[in-house]
């Protein structure tokens, strides 16, 4: 079976009747545009286009030229001459490609990255949505013409297609899904995972031929969105709605508070940004955690939905090796009804949403800067000019009244404002020191989200 044959198949749409179907299939490497016709349950390819050096890794790549180019223009060192500092650059790329799907900005932090004779050297940034779409608008340039010739060659206009599916990982991205939209006038159809559509599609039709399925429609989605509460009552989603089960996600939190010894797992399903408009499947605590300072101890939580739509949460302290796990008999079983009303509220609200997690967000934002800064001039003491402690000082005292109001904008700017004096103030401390012992103090650079208790 070809790929787009399986993609169609994989979403049901070969119960269809005389539709002609555009599968969008943007990979890692490569990119593949197909018009198929269904006529009684049999799938043709009618035409196929593509870009065989165009995939998810060239968007991976201009994070890492962005990244290496600010690096070099900032610190004076090239990191694409150092292997090993380079993979991480790349892997760090990738994983926020796939966070700017969902969220608005991501931080890239990898401490150590490198070092130089004033000592090693650490790389902050934050890589906003609006700039990583700036940074690929060319790839996404490239993605049209294959589009538009296989439309041609099959003697099409985009009012003939019937519906549009999307086939790999990077068809995530909301730039990629926008541009489906706008080029075709169809809502891409997302209800099954981009990554395993081809392999299902597949295992369906193998499924068929040796008479082991008899309908595959019978498939099972998740019909809301399942996730985890963390630090200001955000919802953070592991599966998002419409996933196909069964699926397993696993990530990584840590703790936010100096010296934390538990966490609460609360489980959640819905569509609200906010953990107190969602529906709570369950609440279960890990602790015994080794006490340590906040973002410091790695907890890893899984959500795994077996074929029944059980949903099982397990939480795993990585020093101690504890865990805790709850299981969950109800996860899909909510009535359409039910399910319908929680989507239509999410939309109602959405603006209102939005504006209150940005506000948690800048709130976290800010109290993670604050810790980091207050954390520095503790340990630079003595090293720190006076004049650049006290308007540091003073700035930790604003944003800290700020951080108990609702001016998200304000928080943001003074954040900022806050994190290039301490970079300042921490590039004068390693200038300094003549063997470099200095820049071994700032050991608070974390990566991941975290967790309330």
């Amino acid at each position: 079976i070809n790929e787009p044959t399986a993609a169609a198949l994989a979403y049901g749409l070969d119960k269809e009747k005389d539709e002609t179907i555009l599968v969008f299939d943007l990979g890692g490497g490569t990119f593949d545009v197909s018009v198929l016709e269904v006529s009684d349950g049999v799938i043709e390819v009618i035409s196929t286009n593509g870009d065989t050096h165009l995939g998810g890794d060239d968007w991976d790549m201009a994070i890492v030229d962005w990244v290496t180019d600010e690096f070099l223009r900032d610190q004076g060192i090239n990191l694409k001459q150092d292997r090993q500092a380079l993979q991480r650059v790349r892997e760090a790329a990738e994983k926020a490609k796939i966070e700017l799907s969902s969220v608005m900005q991501t931080e890239i932090n990898l401490p150590f990255i490198t070092a130089d004779a004033n000592g090693p050297k650490h790389l902050q940034m934050t890589l906003a949505r609006s700039k990583f779409e700036q940074l690929t608008a060319d790839l996404l340039e490239r993605v049209q013409a294959p589009v538009q010739r296989a439309l041609q060659d099959a003697k099409l206009q985009t009012n003939n297609l019937d519906a549009v599916v999307l086939v790999g990982g990077s068809s995530r991205m909301p730039m990629v899904q926008e541009l489906v939209r706008r080029m075709t006038g169809k809502e891409p159809n997302k209800s099954v995972n981009p990554d395993e559509v081809v392999a299902l599609g597949a295992a369906l039709q193998a499924g068929v031929l040796a008479g082991d399925v008899n309908d595959v429609l019978l498939l099972d989605v998740t019909p809301l969105s399942l996730g985890l509460e963390t630090l200001g009552g955000v919802m953070t989603t592991l599966i998002p709605r419409n996933t196909t089960i069964p699926t397993r996600k696993t990530e990584v939190f840590s703790t936010a508070e100096d010296g934390q010894t538990a966490v609460d797992i609360h489980v959640l399903q819905g569509e609200r940004p906010m953990a107190a408009d969602n529906s709570t499947l369950g609440v279960f605590r890990l602790d015994g955690i080794p006490a340590a300072p906040r973002g410091i101890p790695q907890i890893e939580v899984t959500f795994d939905i077996d074929a029944n739509g059980i949903l099982h949460v397990t939480a795993k302290d990585k020093a101690s090796g504890k865990s805790q796990e709850i299981t969950i008999t109800a996860s899909t079983n909510l009535n359409e009804t039910d399910i319908q009303r929680m989507v239509r509220e999410a939309e109602q609200h959405a603006a209102d949403d939005q504006q209150r997690r940005d506000l948690v967000e800048a709130r976290n934002t800010a109290d993670q800067v604050i810790y980091q800064t207050e954390k520095s001039l503790q340990s630079m003491n003595g090293q720190v000019p006076a004049e650049t402690r006290t308007k540091l000082e003073g700035q930790i005292a604003e944003l800290k009244e700020l951080v108990k109001g609702e001016e998200a904008a304000h928080m943001r700017q003074l954040t900022t404002e806050i994190q290039q004096t301490a970079m300042a103030m921490g590039q004068a401390a390693y200038q300094q020191s003549s063997n470099g012992s200095a820049a071994t103090q700032d050991e608070d650079v974390v990566e991941g989200e975290f967790e309330t208790a």
